[in-house]
């Protein structure tokens, strides 16, 4: 059996970032490689910053290298379904970042698509495209791993573990990830994002409250699934003037600023899912659960591990306090741990390890699939006004 899992990464953001902690602090051996970006900038700073041996812009060079076991997937999510496909038919494992794939367009597609495209349509599209994957990833064999950091959260695993052992029947869910917009230029763009701030981040409390009723039908031996979606996508920024927006990041030409998704599950169980980008103060990221022994609150962030009041934000250039906190003065609740938290190093522990010991990861196919199809068929619903029935 291996003792050591060679990693190659394509995408040199943000996520690597997240990623590369996780491979850091990981107690399985992780051999960094090689690393892949269109600009030599990214290439260079990520081989210094995370320390691989080498970096391309050249994909082949990932999959035709015979050391390499994992292909980690940070790029955006319109190039991912061609990355995947090729790394499974190369004979890599592959970790995938949030969220799986999308609608991004196609040839003779009317422009703007989020606003010229039926819903309807890119639903049916994204099924099929679903399928596709499923048929690659059983053709080869080998593991995909979705990296959802959402699921990965000390507090999610633990809320877990608490209904698998107490065989807790789950009533009612809530979930919400928020912010004040994105720092990237195209997240207004369908075209880019496959979808505004439900796909972007809505995407994160979702998989935490599938997964979470999952742990629910193990424990029972039941098969819960989603049996519908009503979806409920708005698009407040719009309307106000220049100056009314100075302090939202959220620019959106085609895609939704503000969304919210009710599930309702096989067993009659709901849960709810919302995401904003019109939330001042930082990132808010919880997850909660109504069952009929127990309730639990997962408060990813803001949390109150640590609470600052600062009178002017002297010396605080580089010192990291929230995600898209727009001033440091006042009262703040700053990200302890984030990265721990919000479950970074749990989902590379756990990637690795499925590999060495040949097993499912937590996150799987499957979940990542779930979510897509829960999302879009909440875009689905917000066009037709109307319940849209997955089963």
């Amino acid at each position: 059996m291996k003792d050591i899992v060679t990693v190659g990464v394509v995408g040199a953001g943000r996520a690597l970032e997240l990623h590369a902690f996780g491979y850091k602090r990981s107690n399985i051996p992780c051999r960094l490689k090689t690393v892949m970006a269109r600009r030599p900038e990214q290439i260079r700073e990520a081989v210094e910053k995370y320390g691989f041996e080498k970096g391309t812009d050249d994909y082949s060079q990932l999959l035709n290298d015979p050391k390499i076991d994992i292909i980690d997937i940070c790029t955006p999510p319109y190039v991912h379904k061609e990355q995947i496909v090729k790394a499974l038919y190369a004979g890599k494992h592959v970790i995938c970042e949030k969220p799986l794939i999308g609608y991004f367009g196609r040839p003779g597609d009317p422009e703007p698509i989020g606003e010229k495209v039926s819903k309807r349509y890119m639903y049916e599209y994204m099924l099929k495209e679903l399928e596709d994957l499923k048929r690659v990833r059983e053709q080869t064999g080998k593991r995909f791993m979705y990296a959802e950091n959402f699921v990965y959260s000390p507090a999610v695993l633990k809320a877990g573990e608490i209904i698998r052992a107490k065989k807790s029947r789950i009533l009612y869910m809530k979930g919400e990830e928020s912010l004040k917009g994105s720092s990237s230029a195209v997240a207004g763009e369908w075209n880019k994002t496959g979808g505004g701030i439900f796909m972007r981040n809505g995407v994160h409390p979702l998989g935490a409250i599938l997964y979470l009723k999952e742990q629910e039908a193990v424990a029972l031996g039941k098969n819960i699934t989603v049996k519908s979606v009503i979806g409920d996508m708005g698009y407040a920024t719009k309307s106000l003037t220049d100056y009314e927006h100075r302090h939202i990041a959220a620019r959106p030409n085609d895609v939704e600023d503000a969304g919210t998704a009710i599930i309702t599950f096989t067993d009659g169980s709901k849960a709810t899912i919302i995401s904003t980008d019109n939330l001042l103060g930082g990132s808010k990221n919880y997850v909660e659960v109504y069952a009929n022994d127990t309730a639990i609150n997962c408060k990813l962030t803001m949390n109150d591990a640590m609470e600052t009041y600062m009178v002017d934000d002297d010396g605080m250039d580089n010192v990291y306090l929230s995600e898209m906190l727009p001033i440091v003065t006042g009262w703040n609740k700053p990200f302890v741990a984030d990265e721990m938290l919000r479950g970074y190093c749990n989902e590379i522990v756990d990637f690795m390890s499925a590999v060495l010991d040949d097993r499912e990861p937590i996150s799987s196919f499957e979940l990542a699939a779930s979510v897509m199809k829960v999302t879009y068929a909440a875009y689905y619903s917000d066009e037709e006004g109307r319940r849209i029935d997955l089963v």
